[in-house]
């Protein structure tokens, strides 16, 4: 992992400034960063960077969607495992943090975090002893999923050992997809196992990942097949939380599950809980097609107008042109995510000429990357030189945020504001 890189003499200034570095710094704080601006080279690169003004939005624009239907937003956190961001989603109205593993629910914790829904299974004795410590503070709601009676029948045993109560959430599938209980016969079994297991098991609600499914129709159908469990469950008493969790929504298809969810009558009360982890910092890439998709369809997000904006990029020098279709730039796969598409740059400075960052040509791509370095096609004759700084969007922020350390937020004038880390 990364850490953020300085000119020599900067590693006092720094360490001054990540005195208190899992906490939002006050207005008054600003102060003691040293005051680094990116286009004046105080930032070696490659660098990962957010932008303070994309953030503010997308954390707005993300709570009124879910106001406007009535549900309640608990980002997935695997994303940014970034205690700081998490801070700014539970301050924005977020009702939880999901992760996806103990050890993020720990780190978490560790820092602040008071519910955490861990949208899949836990398995092993080790993973559930760090839950099991989690749960000594009260003031700590924790929740995670089953799909099987083996695996109620594990973490009934061990809860119960313990005196402990464990609140899980019944994880329905689709054949062919993830995790999740397949029919109606599978269902029965992991019902039955946790009346076996009461009082160290409580049943808290109903989960989904619709993500696994590409069509809408098929995602409706899973989402009013959700509802109607719920209901069949809530009528038969068979929750020990009031209100009753029913939950779903990755980044991509967050607008249809709250369409779907917020009309839903279980008979009970309900906590609608959806789980968009990307939102915050949003892409270029495989987000910007499901935005692109939600801004032509939903009426809540056309009634909003502006979407969400993408609030990660990485800056990167230009190292060589040994080629006149051929620069080579100072980053690659252990910087950036490739997994969902290259990063795609966008912006362009060149230190000491005094303007500012400038739009790419629109046929400069990225071909290749190695561990550090990548290749950008140009065409002979583009003004581009060694030295010059190169910003990329990229697309996937999770597989871009855990290769860095700390991550620098940046103002309108590309001045450093914030430093947050991450915890991967």
């Amino acid at each position: 992992m990364h850490e953020i890189k300085y000119q020599s003499g900067m590693i006092d200034p720094l360490n001054k400034a990540l005195g208190k570095l899992d906490a939002p710094l006050a207005p008054d704080q600003a102060g003691a960063l040293p005051g680094w601006r990116l286009l004046d080279e105080a930032l070696s690169l490659p660098a990962a960077v957010l932008y303070e003004d994309r953030l503010a939005h997308n954390l707005a624009w993300m709570r009124r969607f879910m106001d406007e239907y009535g549900v309640r937003l608990a980002p997935h956190g695997k994303t940014t495992m970034a205690p700081k961001l998490f801070a700014r989603q539970l301050a924005a109205g977020a009702w939880g943090i999901t992760l996806a593993t103990a050890h993020q629910t720990a780190a978490a914790h560790a820092h602040g975090v008071k519910r955490v829904l861990m949208a899949n299974q836990l398995v092993g004795r080790r993973n559930m002893e760090i839950v099991a410590d989690l749960l000594r503070d009260p003031a700590f709601e924790f929740m995670c999923l089953v799909d099987s009676a083996e695996l109620v029948d594990q973490l009934g045993a061990f809860f119960r050992e313990r005196g402990q109560t464990l609140q899980v959430l019944l994880e329905l599938g689709v054949p062919g997809g993830r995790t999740g209980v397949r029919d109606d016969a599978q269902q029965a079994s992991v019902l039955a196992a946790l009346e076996r297991w009461s009082g160290a098991l409580t049943l808290a609600g109903v989960e989904v990942y619709e993500g696994v499914l590409q069509q809408e129709e098929d995602i409706r159908a899973f989402l009013r097949r959700t509802v109607a469990v719920t209901r069949q469950l809530a009528g038969e008493g068979r929750f020990g939380r009031s209100p009753v969790v029913m939950s779903g929504a990755g980044s991509a298809w967050y607008d249809v599950v709250a369409e779907e969810f917020a009309r839903a009558d279980i008979g009970a009360p309900i906590d609608i809980v959806l789980r968009p982890g990307c939102y915050l910092t949003h892409d270029v890439g495989i987000y910007r097609a499901a935005q692109q998709r939600i801004l032509a369809s939903n009426p809540v997000a056309q009634k909003m107008r502006e979407g969400l904006l993408p609030a990660l990029q990485l800056w990167a020098y230009v190292q060589s042109i040994p080629e006149p279709e051929r620069v080579i730039i100072g980053m690659g796969k252990r910087d950036a995510a490739f997994d969902a598409g290259m990063p795609i740059p966008a912006r362009i400075h060149r230190p000491g000429s005094g303007n500012e960052p400038a739009a790419v040509p629109a046929h400069w791509e990225i071909t290749g990357m190695m561990d550090q370095h990548a290749y950008l096609k140009i065409q002979p004759g583009d003004d581009v030189r060694v030295g010059d700084m190169i910003a990329f969007d990229i697309s996937h922020p999770c597989l871009t945020f855990d290769k860095w350390r700390h991550i620098p937020v940046l103002d309108a004038d590309l001045r450093v504001i914030d430093i947050v880390q991450t915890y991967f």
